[in-house]
């Protein structure tokens, strides 16, 4: 093919990549999907799966609100994920379930209360909207988390107290099943509760879901979310690109298409 065709080449398999980056979901982190396991049951949706995000394999410093940080922890860790862009018009309902699981206990001295949460935002990524905020707490609403942002959605049910106990949830890795400070402590989950928000404008919007550990890394906390949908049609990390995003990658491919077939008819002569 020669230098000209494989710069040529290279360039078109980065702007197919970068095609095909705007239509999945970003995680930074331990995200994953999972089926039915231990206290944590099929959403209400009625899928087969929902996805997941833990601080199990998170990364130091992720998963932060950054106006409540991390406690000062130098090795608390975290996971976000961020989904697809998806475009919604004015007095659109956008909702999805979620469900807050943690094996981090509060203790008798009132720290390590870890928390997750969600935030809609534009497709630039500036703020529009939390959709909840969750934490670590023996009594009383989990949601919204104590010391975090007030919720701006609406959550069903509205009283979002812990099932206490340790927890027993795959992606809380080694410490599924266990319970800092022993039950009655915050340590359990809130089983699914929906949140639903009403779209104020129209434009392009993305979800950012995250959790993180506070102070330490120990005793970990996760969050399953599922049916994130836009006036009842769902978006995923599997859905079909814009029509300008689309219409580059057929670009693309029809640019090396015709460097083949060139080069095909060259070898030939």
């Amino acid at each position: 093919m020669g230098v000209r065709g494989i710069v040529a080449g290279a360039g078109i398999a980065a702007l197919l990549l970068s095609a095909s980056s705007a239509f999945a979901d970003v995680c930074v982190g331990s995200c994953g999907t999972s089926g039915a396991d231990g206290v944590v049951t099929l959403s209400p949706t009625g899928n087969a799966t929902y996805q997941w995000i833990s601080t199990a394999g998170g990364i130091t410093g992720a998963g932060t609100i950054a106006s409540v940080g991390n406690g000062g922890g130098s090795t608390a860790d975290g996971s976000t994920l961020t989904t697809v862009d998806f475009a919604a018009s004015a007095g659109k309902a956008l909702t999805f379930f979620f469900n807050y699981v943690t094996s981090d206990g509060q203790g008798s001295s009132g720290n390590f209360t870890d928390y997750g949460w969600a935030e809609l935002q534009t497709s630039s990524g500036s703020h529009v909207a939390w959709l909840f905020t969750a934490r670590t707490e023996p009594s009383g609403n989990i949601s919204p988390g104590q010391g975090l942002p007030a919720d701006d959605s609406t959550l069903t049910p509205s009283s979002s107290a812990i099932i206490p106990g340790p927890p027993t949830w795959s992606p809380l890795g080694a410490y599924s099943g266990w319970c800092y400070g022993g039950t009655g402590n915050g340590c359990g989950y809130t089983g699914w509760i929906e949140s639903a928000y009403t779209i104020a404008s129209s434009g392009n919007y993305r979800i950012v879901f995250g959790v993180t550990n506070w102070l330490d890394n120990q005793y970990d906390t996760g969050l399953a979310f599922d049916g994130v949908s836009v006036g009842g049609v769902p978006i995923s990390g599997g859905s079909v690109p814009e029509p300008a995003t689309m219409g580059v990658a057929l670009m693309g491919m029809g640019l090396l298409y015709g460097m083949l077939r060139a080069r095909k008819a060259k070898s030939a002569a």
